[in-house]
């Protein structure tokens, strides 16, 4: 079964490295699908689309950065990837063009939609979960900067 192989990186311990192979290939699609509607955004033209292309390149980005803070708030990024990808489509539906590239496009973003649904129930699980999470690491980190 592929969900109970792991990928190990090298140098690491088994213990904080194991990383199942079906997390690794959804991560892979959600990073992939995320560049592939970035890359047609970009070429569409006008400020609109490049801030859309831009803030997809930016999201993928964000799913794949190593830093603490992302990985803190990767759920966050879920979620708000999936708003984001929802929102380009209802801003389309409302007064895109109706052509095959956006099409394609839109046929992306639902794929995109789906497996970062996917990976946020297998990694994070209830949306309520993460936002109390991220808000209550929010409040004390404002507790430690105002000295309390």
């Amino acid at each position: 079964m592929a969900d109970t192989q792991r990928l190990q990186p090298a140098g690491r311990t088994r213990a904080t490295a194991e990383v199942p192979v079906l997390d690794v290939l959804i991560r892979s699609g959600i990073v992939a699908l995320a560049i592939a509607t970035g890359a047609i955004h970009l070429t569409l033209g006008g400020p609109l689309f490049t801030l859309n292309g831009i803030g997809y390149f930016v999201a993928a980005v964000a799913m794949v950065m190593p830093l603490a803070i992302a990985v803190r708030f990767r759920g966050l990024v879920r979620l708000g990837l999936m708003g984001y990808a929802a929102t380009t489509i209802v801003g389309w539906y409302l007064m895109g063009p109706r052509y095959e590239t956006a099409y394609v496009a839109k046929a992306i973003e639902v794929a995109l939609i789906a497996l970062l649904a996917i990976e946020f129930r297998r990694v994070d699980g209830s949306p309520v979960v993460v936002v109390r999470r991220a808000i209550g690491e929010l409040r004390e980190a404002g507790h430690r900067l105002a000295g309390r």
